[in-house]
């Protein structure tokens, strides 16, 4: 299958928000709350969604939840902007098998982790993990590159999506700025390069990465969107006006219930609120108390 990579690039740069996963008191998946969610999303100005990745819980789906969660995004979206679907797996032939349980719908892209367990293939295996699943499933991907012990240097990233034809990008995540710098300066024109780097989103649009799949993008579209807008127009004071306040929100949300903390400010702008799956802890009083106030100026 031969891609048009450049149409590809395009359609996907900017901000792409994760979609949460609206689970309620008992932790049962509702999919019927993943339409509004995408609606508030496309009218706050992000340019598609992904669905199935971190921040949204997208380890914690069974293969039918998944199946029921891509379904709900895919008919929300209809056909609008683009949907990327993610895939956070342990083996090839799992990644194959996901895919599977999307047919009949139109997906645009595959947000891909490598493997995430305990043991760590080498770069040749990596590569063809990635060959596989392209050439199995027929759909582009992108490089999810998030998993501490098996985190993947930006010239095997490189490498990857110079040998398998059908990864057009990446995802850097785990705050590291620095391989992102390495993938924008490096990485070929056609090459999509994203940032997962809440903290220093600003910097990464700066540099010229093509936009961001990251929580803050899911927790406050509208201004992650103006923030990418401004930078691309050189309007370096008012997009550091966006990036001190988000950096302000960044420093009180708690990283290992960051998906609860999401939610929390999604309710915070009129979405319904719903919680984590156990056993991630719900958002406390004390930290919707700091959410609160680092949210003034934002919403």
């Amino acid at each position: 299958m031969k891609l048009d990579k450049s149409a590809l690039k395009k359609s996907l740069t900017g901000i792409l928000p994760p979609v949460t996963m609206p689970f309620d008191e008992k932790g049962h998946l509702v999919p019927n709350a993943i339409a509004p969610q995408i609606d508030w999303i496309f009218e706050s100005g992000a340019d598609a969604v992904v669905a199935g990745g971190s921040t949204g819980e997208g380890h914690a789906l069974n293969d039918g939840e998944f199946r029921d969660a891509m379904a709900a995004t895919h008919e929300a979206v209809n056909g609008r902007k683009p949907f990327v679907a993610g895939l956070i797996v342990n083996s090839t032939l799992e990644a194959i098998e996901r895919v599977r349980l999307l047919d009949g719908m139109k997906v645009d892209a595959l947000q891909v982790t490598p493997v995430h367990y305990l043991f760590k293939p080498g770069p040749e295996a990596t590569i063809e993990h990635f060959r596989q699943i392209w050439e199995e499933c027929g759909i582009p991907i992108l490089i999810y590159n998030v998993i501490p012990w098996n985190y993947l240097s930006a010239d095997l990233m490189l490498k990857i999506m110079d040998e398998v034809p059908g990864v057009v990008g990446m995802k850097q995540s785990s705050g590291d700025l620095k391989s992102l710098s390495d993938l924008v300066q490096s990485a070929k024109p056609d090459n999509l390069v994203l940032s997962g780097i809440d903290a220093l989103l600003y910097s990464a649009f700066a540099m010229g990465a093509d936009g961001a799949i990251s929580a803050l993008t899911s927790a406050l579209p509208g201004a992650t969107s103006k923030l990418f807008k401004l930078t691309r127009e050189g309007k370096h004071e008012e997009a550091l006006e966006i990036h001190w306040k988000l950096n302000s929100l960044w420093n009180v949300l708690r990283h290992d219930n960051l998906p609860a903390c999401v939610k929390y400010i999604q309710h915070r702008q009129g979405l319904p609120m719903y919680g984590p799956r156990a056993p991630m802890e719900p958002v406390s009083a004390e930290q919707k108390k700091a959410i609160d106030a680092a949210l003034k100026g934002l919403i």
